[in-house]
């Protein structure tokens, strides 16, 4: 059976950092592309980064650009974000998402990514929370 599953959510402070973890299982990580998405209360679901099954194309959301980093083991069946300098208002729940790759379409991990539906996505994750306060 196919499932994502998140961890490395937690509290931290302002300026922190952690790092999200991905694992997956039931499907071959190599034949798809990931993203990390996020929604906080009353809030609409918003695309953090989105990674292609060949790493050549990364996707990060403004908000969030120069803060945060993807990657992927696939030997691990992993996908991770790493994320410093946190801010109160990335205090969300984070939830890893995966597609099937087009490596022929250089656009669709960004147009995926952007639009943020999970109809797009074939598989989701349960979620971790995410809370940046002092």
């Amino acid at each position: 059976q196919e499932q994502l599953v998140e961890s490395g959510g937690g509290l931290v402070r302002p300026g922190g950092s952690l790092r999200l973890s991905c694992v997956v299982s039931g499907l071959y990580l190599g034949y798809y592309d990931v993203g990390w998405f996020r929604q906080a209360p009353g809030k609409e679901h918003e695309g953090v980064s989105c990674i292609s099954s060949n790493e050549d194309d990364i996707y990060y959301a403004d908000s969030v650009r120069g803060r945060f980093a993807i990657s992927r083991d696939d030997a691990k069946k992993t996908v991770y974000l790493q994320m410093t300098s946190l801010k109160p208002e990335d205090t969300a729940v984070y939830y890893c998402a995966a597609t099937r790759a087009r490596p022929w379409d250089p656009e669709f991990v960004e147009r995926l990514c952007r639009r943020a539906s999970t109809e797009d996505y074939d598989y989701w994750g349960q979620g971790t929370q995410v809370t940046v306060s002092s």
